[in-house]
């Protein structure tokens, strides 16, 4: 465990510097540093500063809070196949700023707030359908509550862009795939305070996690309204999921897999674990990003379906494991 975060610190660096030097146009480290303290060539400044150090700098918290944000959801449900997008909270994020981009909608503000309102009702509908079938918020019938939540969102959005403007929907149907194409330092600024208002509670909370992780009797039995505790961590982290799909789109399984790498680098203590898992989905969203437009270049991919490509294939994994 001592040794897990110097090593996830480095391995942070390790994808930052790559993705800042790496692309159309390749730049050793040297001209990386020229660049980014002012003294390159007029090219290496412009692609450095303007280009790629905002969307390695947004793919980084992206990373983070998608992580941070899994390893709640796993730890408070009790359930190893949690996370934003199988829960549906992605896509009720989604749905609110499909609907924003739909009416005109661009500026970042508007579109958080959007993607924030889709992500409460979202919530809303999964704890109502949970408490209609068991009387409670069981966490199983919470992760089945959010994968028809997940797929009533899905609906929405082919509605909401049936009637839309051919650019509208190709510029919705791009964002829904997940990107940091667009990335500005206003995104990450946005989103970098998301992650630091949200997750130091979240930090605060690591006890209440580590109980429920027990599950909810013996989170009980320690002193912990499960109910109570449950819904409260279940709304934080879904709000900073939204967070995430309100400037980088849908970029799903981050949140499944960075858990795991964390718990088994720094074991299951919960502050450990978010700070590990920030730190291992930092480093995936970076390296992933530098796929998407590297791997067919100068076409690029969806970031969203590369974390797919790695994401698929380990959910099978753990639901093979799990039965």
């Amino acid at each position: 465990m001592r040794r897990a975060f110097p090593l996830l610190v480095v391995a942070v660096v390790v994808a930052a510097i790559a993705g800042i030097a790496i692309g159309a146009v390749t730049l050793t480290p040297a001209q990386v540093w020229s660049a980014l303290t002012g003294n390159g060539d007029g090219m290496a400044i412009s692609i450095v500063r303007g280009v790629r150090l905002p969307r390695v700098s947004l793919a980084l918290v992206v990373g983070a809070a998608c992580g941070m944000s899994g390893s709640v959801l796993q730890g408070t449900l009790h359930n190893a196949l949690a996370e934003p997008y199988l829960l549906g909270i992605s896509g009720g994020a989604a749905v609110g700023s499909v609907l924003a981009v739909a009416l005109g909608a661009s500026a970042v503000p508007v579109l958080a707030l959007a993607a924030f309102g889709g992500a409460v009702v979202a919530v809303a509908l999964v704890l109502a359908v949970a408490r209609a079938a068991t009387g409670r918020a069981d966490p199983r019938v919470l992760l089945m509550a959010g994968v028809v939540v997940g797929a009533f969102a899905n609906a929405a959005i082919m509605v909401l862009l049936a009637n839309a403007s051919a650019e509208a929907t190709r510029g919705a149907l791009w964002w829904m795939m997940g990107s940091v194409a667009a990335a500005t330092w206003s995104h990450v600024a946005w989103l970098g305070g998301a992650v630091i208002l949200v997750g130091a509670p979240l930090l605060h909370w690591a006890r209440e996690i580590d109980a429920l992780a027990l599950g909810h009797d013996a989170a009980a039995a320690l002193g912990v309204e499960p109910e109570r505790a449950s819904r409260r961590l279940y709304v934080t982290a879904s709000l900073l999921a939204a967070a995430t799909v309100s400037v980088a789109g849908l970029v799903g399984f981050v949140g499944l897999i960075v858990p795991h790498v964390a718990r088994s680098l720094v074991g299951t203590r919960h502050r450990a674990v978010l700070l590990a898992a920030a730190l291992a989905g930092a480093t995936l969203v970076v390296f992933a990003d530098l796929v998407a437009r590297t791997a067919r270049a100068p076409a690029e991919l969806p970031l969203g379906a590369v974390t797919a490509v790695l994401g698929v294939p380990f959910f099978l994994g753990l639901l093979r494991r799990a039965t």
